[in-house]
């Protein structure tokens, strides 16, 4: 189907909103009027640059608080209907827009709202324009699609139809169902917005939170599936009201954007894409850094051993433990912040058929620089801009990129950790949404909710990705607002099958574990009254714990950070699905706490 996006959606100036557009791929646009009164160009002028981008004029809007209203207030909407008619033939639009009233002048009268809308719709005939009228969640008296359809039935225009917005429909909690009883031919116009389900007033809501199809919670596939058995035909387009959004890249979130419609037309049985590789595991974590002594000191005590170097003269170094697996990378010029994650190496049951995936999404393909023998490993680029390398280890029936480090030498000792139980990756403060789309529809993996927890300088936020047995965990964190200077880093999770042992044997090793205030093992012996002996041992090492409500444990405990990287070591008893939350306030201020230590001394 068309798709088309409203220009309201995306930051910057009106024509380089629509030189985002075009370059992402729509069809179309909605112009939001104060786009078009901001902007220097004239309505011609705009025709001719979106005529120049291939990009059609799909609807004008919004036009507000016109019916039900008495004789002298109507006839003051029509004149100033009149002037946007003349707007819209300069502009080459034949489609507004017309919310219902929120005005206090409007009757709960629908049959003078029908014949008002009656009156306006004969009035845009004669100029060649339709109207869409659509049902505010906030309206006045209408605010519900059902009755916004009822109206316009009753006034029985050919050029009066209705305008189905999502956010407007699934925000009441309305059932999408009585779609089905509207003619394809009189719904003129499809608006589309996902949001996250939050309990406030629905102005604030939808002016503030709605987000791209995907990113939320609405079914915004079920409500598609009754709008199109309807015998909707026309396009698929998203107006998004979103702070972040507004203050993001144009470019990068008009790609978002078609990244969701993309996933939402797959997952309403639309169109046929190349079907979700999930991955199955990590093949490798890499680091990144201009002095990567720190890390190689730390990972020794981490029990890692380096058994081989890149054999084409990369400056990269392979370290492992079991099937976890760390990448050193010496980078000239690198951060000055430190050492950093940079890459991931997803195990995946087929890499190539991943990489079409993630192409048919819009994800960007890494170049990469190969020397002659280099086993081909191809990559897609995340919205923090971590590289994702689709890679099958150590099988027959695929190159292994480890033949990339010769043969490994042998692994002579190990802290008892066997491998990457998941990672965290700091977003840009402003690519949070975009990193779960990506996530979920380039990878297929499973979001979980989003989580606020409060941190000593400001709010975290987190949201985990999984594929469903949880041998692939990604958790994508917030950073800083935009001015802050701290910067927030990054972790490699650990598994262990005894955390004890392995937090005992790295720290006789020389890591330095995170301290952990003494509070919190009161408070820890108050919740969960656990017997001496294990609490001696969680103080004695600064190990967290969590018990979720079957029952099942959570032993955690960090060290501290080098750079912007720190490692985490975890042990999952009887089945523990989470990542310890409850802990991550005391952590966070732990760290806050080690890193002021380490800047003093």
């Amino acid at each position: 189907m068309r798709k088309s996006i409203a220009t309201v959606s995306l930051s910057g100036s009106l024509s380089e909103k629509l030189s985002a557009v075009a370059a992402a791929g729509f069809d179309g646009v909605e112009i939001f009027e104060n786009d078009l009164l901001a902007s220097p160009l004239s309505p011609e002028e705009i025709q001719l640059r979106a005529t120049d981008l291939g990009l059609s004029i799909d609807l004008y809007q919004p036009f507000r608080d016109f019916e039900a209203v008495p004789d002298e207030v109507f006839a003051r909407n029509m004149r100033r209907a009149e002037r946007k008619f003349a707007v819209m033939e300069r502009l080459g639009a034949d489609l507004m827009l017309v919310c219902s009233s929120v005005s206090p002048d409007a009757a709960d009268d629908d049959a003078l709202a029908a014949r008002q809308l009656r009156a306006l719709a004969e009035r845009a005939a004669e100029h060649g324009i339709r109207l869409a009228y659509e049902a505010l969640a906030w309206g006045r008296h209408v605010n519900t699609y059902d009755h916004a359809w009822r109206i316009v039935e009753q006034a029985d225009h050919p050029a009066l139809g209705t305008c189905l917005d999502s956010f407007h429909i699934l925000s009441r909690g309305s059932d999408p169902k009585g779609i089905e009883d509207i003619p394809g031919e009189k719904i003129f116009f499809l608006q589309l917005a996902d949001a996250p389900k939050l309990a406030m007033d629905v102005l604030q809501w939808s002016r503030h939170y709605r987000c791209f199809p995907g990113q939320g919670g609405f079914d915004l596939a079920g409500m598609l599936g009754h709008v199109l058995r309807a015998g909707y035909t026309g396009p698929l387009s998203l107006e998004i009201f979103n702070d972040v959004f507004r203050q993001a890249d144009a470019g990068r979130t008009a790609i978002d954007a078609m990244r969701s419609l993309i996933a939402l037309e797959e997952a309403a049985g639309l169109s046929s894409l190349p079907a979700p590789v999930v991955p199955d595991g990590f093949a490798f974590a890499e680091l990144a850094a201009a002095d990567t002594e720190p890390l190689r000191s730390l990972l020794g005590s981490l029990g890692f051993v380096r058994t081989g170097r890149h054999t084409g003269g990369k400056p990269v170094e392979l370290w492992q433990q079991n099937e976890a697996r760390v990448l050193l990378n010496t980078v000239s010029g690198a951060r000055r912040e430190g050492p950093g994650l940079v890459a991931l190496g997803l195990e995946s049951p087929e890499p190539a058929a991943a990489v079409r995936r993630a192409e048919s999404l819009r994800a960007p393909v890494v170049p990469r620089r190969r020397a002659p023998g280099d086993v081909p490993l191809d990559a897609v680029a995340a919205p923090d801009d971590t590289e994702l390398f689709f890679c099958r280890t150590d099988r027959d029936d695929h190159p292994s990129w480890t033949a990339d480090f010769g043969t490994p030498a042998p692994q002579r000792g190990t802290a008892g950790i066997t491998r990457i139980d998941h990672v965290a990756l700091t977003q840009p403060w402003h690519h949070f949404d975009e990193a779960s789309l990506f996530y979920a529809s380039v990878l297929g993996l499973q979001p979980n909710e989003s989580l606020d927890l409060a941190d000593p300088y400001g709010l975290f936020r987190s949201r985990a990705v999984a594929n469903a047995t949880g041998s692939l965990r990604v958790a994508l964190n917030v950073a800083p607002v935009p001015g802050e200077q701290e910067v927030r880093p990054q972790h490699i999770a650990l598994a262990t099958d005894d955390l004890l042992a392995t937090a005992r044997r790295v720290r006789e090793a020389g890591a330095a574990l995170l301290p952990i205030p003494d509070n919190y093992y009161d408070d820890l012996d108050a919740r969960y009254g656990l017997d001496p002996e294990s609490l001696a041992a969680f103080r004695e090492l600064g190990v967290l714990y969590e018990r979720d409500t079957d029952g099942r444990e959570f032993l955690h405990c960090y060290t501290v950070t080098v750079g912007r990287v720190f490692f985490e070591l975890v042990e999952r008893r009887g089945g523990y699905q989470g990542y310890g939350a409850a802990n991550a306030t005391v952590r966070l201020a732990a760290q806050h706490t080690a890193d002021a230590g380490s800047r003093r001394s």
